[in-house]
């Protein structure tokens, strides 16, 4: 059987959950606005429902914020440290502290990838404040993690474009870095970026499999079987929900092992049994 990693999700604390941004997801989802915080056991029991080995979970800083903190992350992957692995993020307006901040997740956290989302700084990620993350990113074999095309919640999109990533990547052929949420509506832009670079991945974060675009399917299916990694955006989507229909894909065997947890352990350095 398939090692399943979920490389994109969140366990969410209650200020993260409450954000008023995230009012056009919860009428997309049902979701009422939470007044308990989330037991970690849920996002666990998320996981077994859907066979997931190991979820990549993500600090979010926001301008003027920590969504949920590195140090609040660390905390839910010491519960379950066979299960969870630490995303961090950083403050990108004190570039100083975010390169400190950086090394101490992964120095002494043990994190294994930095994200930050563009959208939430309303900057592109070709800004200058990205610059020195990516290179600390480089210095210590992390990869950087953002996040490409539409953007859910009542935030600007454009930001997303995935073609920003162009010029990223050829400023740091060093650094390994994913796209999630596939890039939608800009798809082509991701698959072209992703097929250029061999620094650069994508992950189907944010998107259910039948609703996959068909660029990134053929992707997924010829030259870009090594370059797309599974992905929830948990606790948007449960990691089932986003797997739902995997079969009717139609992957051959090694692209389906890939997918699902392959490329990730590699990208991420992970061990898995």
């Amino acid at each position: 059987m398939s090692v399943i990693i979920d490389a994109w999700a969140q366990h969410p604390t209650l200020r993260f959950s409450r954000q008023p941004m995230f009012e056009s997801l919860r009428r997309w989802t049902g979701q009422a606005v939470p007044t308990e915080p989330l037991p970690l056991e849920v996002t666990l029991a998320a996981m077994d429902e859907a066979r997931v080995d190991r979820t990549l979970i993500s600090a979010w800083a926001a301008p003027g914020e920590f969504m949920i903190s590195n140090d609040e992350v660390a905390e839910f992957v010491a519960r379950y440290p066979d299960r969870l692995v630490g995303v961090g993020s950083v403050d990108i307006s004190k570039p100083m502290r975010a390169v400190a901040e950086v090394r101490r997740c992964v120095n002494h956290l043990g994190f294994k990838g930095i994200r930050v989302l563009p959208w939430l700084w309303e900057l592109p990620p070709t800004h200058r404040l990205f610059y020195p993350v990516y290179t600390a990113c480089s210095d210590l074999g992390v990869p950087f993690c953002t996040q490409i095309g539409h953007t859910g919640p009542l935030m600007s999109s454009e930001v997303g474009r995935p073609i920003y990533l162009d010029r990223v990547a050829l400023d740091f052929p060093e650094l390994t870095i994913v796209g999630g949420h596939i890039g939608y509506p800009w798809t082509e832009e991701a698959v072209a970026v992703a097929t250029k670079h061999p620094n650069v991945y994508i992950d189907t974060s944010a998107y259910t499999v039948d609703r996959y675009p068909p660029e990134l399917l053929r992707y997924l299916k010829s030259h870009g079987r090594s370059k797309v990694l599974f992905g929830s955006n948990y606790p948007m989507i449960t990691p089932a929900s986003a797997l739902a229909g995997l079969e009717r894909l139609d992957l051959d065997a090694g692209t389906r092992e890939a997918f699902l947890g392959g490329n990730a352990a590699r990208v991420y350095g992970l061990a898995v049994a």
